[in-house]
């Protein structure tokens, strides 16, 4: 093997060791995995401009100049405005009362302080736009689009230096990206953690390569090991997007009752469901689930509604540490993260691996 095969352009683009990206809700695990020579991407869509800001801030100081990425939620279909309080207004009281009977089957205490999603970028526009701008004006190295497309703001991120990826879980969705000029596409499958698509990893991946042309495609969906790495790769990626793994590293803010569900859990314990948000996402099967999934249940409604109708049961399970109840996004890979394990630890068993894949492949050792 004439080269190395983890040396990819998304590398040189941003000036990473490794391929490996990232999502996290944890300003920890950002710094642990960017200082390992990967490339990390913070989840702020639940945070005010200010806290943004203050995260931003607090990344640069422990990273020595390294890029990292935030990522926000922009969809198309959120409200222009409205509080929460005259949200909840459009949600019928047949739903409130089908929430209510599942908070009391299954003796779902209420939350111990307000569910705070006054400040979620789904909620309404307006927010989402107040979140892009204080990202623009701090001049974060990456931005990334989990959910929506961020063609509306590319030319204003290239103009401060900015990268911009986005999320795409079609072909479609890639060609309208790439015509606005971003600077990675990340092709995310079925088999990811979150708000992601109908289609698998195996075949929107090589479907958003043929169109991609230079621009890196990144591959996302059940990605935890290095046979997936390796795996990624050969399907013309020049990268992964990581998720699920990171939630049981030793950095990870995650509840401690949560963690040990998701180093216990396999693929037949996630669940591709609307339930929570309103749009079709992949988290661990939990009672809320099991009776949104039910022949006679209602449909669950469009965001932001699902998502202002489910936060009490969230709120109140992660409040009260109801591991009977609580629920977290995780993808099909989750079975293969078994130990919680430093970040660094991970980030250098996954490059491991992959390389003795490729050396299992050819006989030749790559480097």
């Amino acid at each position: 093997m004439p080269k190395n095969p983890l040396h990819t352009k998304l590398c040189d683009m941003l000036e990473i060791e490794f391929p490996v990206m990232a999502f996290t809700h944890c300003k920890d695990v950002v710094v642990a995995v960017v200082n390992a020579g990967g490339f990390a991407c913070l989840g702020e869509a639940m945070h005010p401009p200010d806290r943004i800001s203050q995260d931003i801030n607090w990344i640069r100081e422990r990273v020595g100049g390294k890029p990292f990425g935030v990522d926000l939620v922009l969809p198309s279909s959120a409200p222009p405005a409205g509080t929460v309080d005259k949200l909840h207004e459009g949600i019928p009281d047949d739903y409130w009362a089908y929430a209510r009977s599942i908070l009391d089957k299954y003796d779902v205490p209420p939350p111990k302080a307000e569910q705070d999603l006054h400040t979620w970028g789904g909620l309404n526009q307006e927010i989402a736009r107040e979140q892009m701008d204080v990202v623009l004006e701090e001049k974060a190295p990456v931005f990334c689009s989990g959910l929506g497309s961020p063609h509306f703001m590319v030319e204003a991120a290239h103009e401060r230096g900015m990268k911009v990826m986005g999320l795409v879980g079609k072909k479609r969705q890639a060609v309208r990206e790439l015509e606005a000029g971003v600077d990675a596409i990340i092709a995310q499958g079925y088999d990811a953690a979150g708000h992601t698509g109908p289609i698998g990893t195996f075949s929107v991946v090589p479907e958003v390569v043929s169109v991609a042309g230079d621009t890196p495609v990144v591959a996302a969906g059940g990605i935890s090991t290095g046979q997936h790495l390796a795996a990624a790769l050969c399907l013309g990626a020049a990268g992964v997007w990581t998720g699920s793994m990171w939630l049981c590293s030793r950095e990870s803010d995650t509840d401690m009752v949560m963690k040990e569900k998701l180093l216990a859990a396999d693929a037949d314990s996630t669940v591709y469901s609307s339930s929570i948000s309103g749009f079709s996402m992949r988290v661990t099967r939990c009672p809320w689930t099991d009776e949104w999934a039910k022949a006679d249940a209602l449909k669950p409604l469009h965001s932001p509604y699902q998502m202002l109708l489910s936060s009490e049961y969230i709120q109140g399970a992660n409040d009260h540490r109801r591991g009977d109840l609580m629920t977290e996004a995780a993808g099909q890979g989750i079975g293969f993260v078994t130990e919680m394990k430093p970040a660094r630890q991970m980030m250098f068993d996954m490059v491991e691996e992959a390389l003795e894949t490729f050396e299992n492949l050819t006989g030749v050792m790559p480097g």
